[in-house]
This record gives C-alpha cells, sequence and structure tokens, in this order.
C-alpha cells in the first residue's frame, strides 16, 4: 500500500493517497474536527469523487399551472396575477427554481435555452459551470416544462356569474346620461384595478350592464360594491342608499346578503340652465357636490342652495349649455345692459349683462329659452 508524505489520508474507494494541505477540508469528507475519530476514511481522491458527482439535480419534469383566462399562475396552494401571455419567461423562473446546484459548487453560473416543443410544452436546455476541488466543471441538463391550462378561482366564479352585490347608477327624475353612465363605469374599472394591484383576487366585476333607467353592474364583494357607489357620487354627486337581500346561508348558519348599492345622481348636473322661480332670473349650474352650486344668467353673481334644499332645490330646467348659439355682440350699453342680435330673428336686442362677460367680445354664447335670452359664461 502506498504511503502519503502529504495528509497521512487515503481513498477509501481506491486506496489511493490524498494529497492536501493538513489544514484544507475537502469537499466530499467530514471536516478535522472530526478527524481521528474514525471518520477520516470517508475522504475521497478525485477521481473517485468525481465519478459520481452530479453538479446539477434536476427534475424529470416541471409542470407549470396557468388560468387560460387570466393569466395567473398556480403557486404554493393560490392563484397569483402575472398577466402570463407569453409563458416563456415564467418556464424560465420555474426551471430556476426548481433546480438544485451541488453546494460545494462555488462560482457558479449558468444559461437557459428554451425550445418551444408545441403550444403547451417547452423544453428547457440548461448548461450550468461551476468550480469544484479547484476544478471547472459544467453540465448541461434538458428539462421539459408542460404548461397545464386550467381555471382560476376568480375566473371560475366570473364564468359562473358570481356576485355578491350591484351597484346601481339612477338619476333623480332623470335619466343618467350616457357620459354619466360612462363615466361610473370608468370609475368602477379604477376602483377594481387599485384593488387587484394590491393582490386582492377577490377584486372583479362580473358583469356590467346599460338598462334603460341607468347603469347596473354586478361586483365581487359587498363591500367593493360600496366603495365603488360611493367614489361615484364623490365625483359625480347625488347619494347612496342600499338594500340588503337575503340570499343564504353559510356553512356557520350566518345568514349571507346579497346588497344593491344604488347610486342616486343629483336632478341637475354642471351646465344645466335652471329657472328656481325667485325673480332673480336662470341660474347656471357649475356644481352638484353637497348644496347645489351655480351662476346667475343675469348678473353673474354666485349661487348656492340652502342647507335644507341641497342639491334638489324647488326649481325647473329650461335649458343646457350644448343648446346655446354663439351670436354677435351689437353694443354694450353699460354695467348692466347689452345689445344683441337674436340667434334665431336676427334682431337686435336689449338684455341683461353679467359680470362674467367681456365687454370687449365680438361674439358671445347665449341660451333663448321663453323667458328670454341670456349671455353664458364660457366653459
Amino acid at each position: 500500500m502506498s504511503t502519503s508524505s502529504g495528509s497521512g489520508t487515503f481513498c477509501p474507494q481506491c486506496g489511493d493517497a490524498i494529497e492536501r494541505p493538513p489544514d484544507v477540508d475537502l469537499p466530499g469528507g467530514p471536516p478535522d474536527s472530526e478527524r481521528g475519530s474514525g471518520h477520516a476514511d470517508a475522504v475521497l481522491c478525485d477521481e473517485c469523487y468525481f465519478e459520481d458527482f452530479d453538479l446539477v439535480d434536476a427534475p424529470e419534469r416541471i409542470e407549470v399551472r396557468v388560468c387560460s383566462r387570466c393569466g395567473a399562475l398556480h403557486r404554493g396552494n393560490r392563484w397569483i396575477d402575472v398577466d402570463a401571455r407569453d409563458y416563456t419567461d415564467i418556464a424560465v423562473e420555474e426551471t430556476a427554481e426548481r433546480l438544485a446546484v451541488h453546494v460545494d459548487a462555488r462560482d457558479v453560473e449558468w444559461g437557459v435555452e428554451p425550445e418551444q416543443v408545441d403550444e403547451n410544452t417547452i423544453r428547457m436546455h440548461c448548461l450550468f459551470t461551476g468550480v469544484i476541488r479547484d476544478t471547472q466543471l459544467s453540465e448541461e441538463v434538458t428539462v421539459p416544462v408542460y404548461i397545464a391550462r386550467e381555471t382560476c378561482d376568480r375566473c371560475g366564479r366570473i364564468a359562473g356569474d358570481y356576485y355578491a352585490s350591484i351597484v346601481q347608477v339612477r338619476g333623480t327624475g332623470r335619466t343618467p346620461t350616457k357620459a354619466e353612465n360612462d363615466r361610473a363605469a370608468e370609475i368602477a374599472e379604477a376602483y377594481i384595478a387599485e384593488r387587484e394591484a394590491t393582490g386582492d383576487r377577490n377584486a372583479f366585476i362580473t358583469e356590467k350592464e346599460r338598462m334603460k333607467d341607468g347603469l347596473n353592474m354586478k361586483i365581487s364583494t359587498n363591500q367593493m360594491g360600496q366603495g365603488i357607489a360611493s367614489r361615484i357620487v364623490r365625483e359625480l354627486g347625488g347619494d347612496v342608499s342600499d338594500a340588503p337581500t337575503l340570499v343564504t346561508e353559510d356553512s356557520d348558519g350566518n345568514d349571507v346578503y346579497r346588497v344593491t348599492f344604488t347610486a342616486r345622481l343629483p336632478p341637475y348636473t354642471p351646465g344645466d340652465i335652471i329657472d328656481l322661480r325667485d325673480g332673480e332670473g336662470p341660474v347656471i349650474v357649475t356644481s352638484a357636490h353637497g348644496n347645489l352650486k351655480g351662476k346667475r344668467l343675469e348678473t353673474g353673481e354666485r349661487y348656492e342652495a340652502s342647507f335644507e334644499e341641497g342639491i334638489d332645490p324647488d326649481a325647473r330646467k329650461i335649458g343646457i349649455r350644448a343648446d346655446a348659439d354663439q351670436t354677435t355682440v351689437v353694443a354694450v350699453e353699460d354695467d348692466h345692459a347689452v345689445q344683441v342680435l337674436d340667434p334665431e330673428t336676427f334682431e337686435s336686442k336689449t338684455i341683461p349683462r353679467p359680470e362674467y362677460m367681456n365687454p370687449d367680445a365680438d361674439e358671445v354664447p347665449v341660451i333663448k329659452h321663453r323667458n328670454g335670452l341670456h349671455v353664458l359664461p364660457d366653459e
């Protein structure tokens, strides 16, 4: 048997002496602290050590579960929104997480070349390099990644027409305009998007339906339905009412309610022209939040309804800003009167001059109604 002039250690597999500095532990054997206690012969020589050495431990196959509807990825015991459509990047990430490099390897580098085999299979060709016992090693592994297309919990509920609340957009004494319905839908979508961005997968709109008298939206939870309705009236004005309906009991015997939240928009919207029947002339509405606010068309003075009147003072709608016509200014008579051409008869008429009118204007927008002709403020 050969002897060693170095460490005095022999390979227990082939019997060859192992040359190493006495203060260096080799991968594949016990540390010096255990030597002398019957473990010294556990150290293998390089040839025997590398004979059955695997730089990389790779699974035979990786399965990635993705939602075919929304692209969510299933990890652990839950679905995660990743908005995946091209699954190559997902396959690379999953492969990187499932591969294990030998614990003794240093300076490890790796690269991957995906090969699209078919619609649901991506073959990952991976090349690893690392240093073991001061020896540069490389190893190539190929792992097929199978894309299992499923339907996540959320998409399943949406497909099953699941919802917990209804948000209705209605007007007070009127039908909401198309612009109001469109904006209400945008507000709802933005609210849900914010919740989704926080990782809330219970946030979704099951259905939006245009009705004869407004907009209906089916929302995933009662809390979100209330939040959407509150945001709508915060921007468009009005108030929110709710009507719960008992639908079932949960597994613990507790009542489960579906709540209808009605966002009741105010009777007047910015741009409406109303007659308050108070002898001070019509008002163009500028805000329907809180108390109704506007400007007097005869003087330009600010108008605000009383607290008791709120957004619904006793008034009659006589027109909207869109009804206005541009007409020629004939002459400014004084601070309170101006001559303009009647947009229908082209006769010169003297009408009230509100303080917001520019005295140097050649043309002004006017509204004609059965009580007269009035200059409107610029938009």
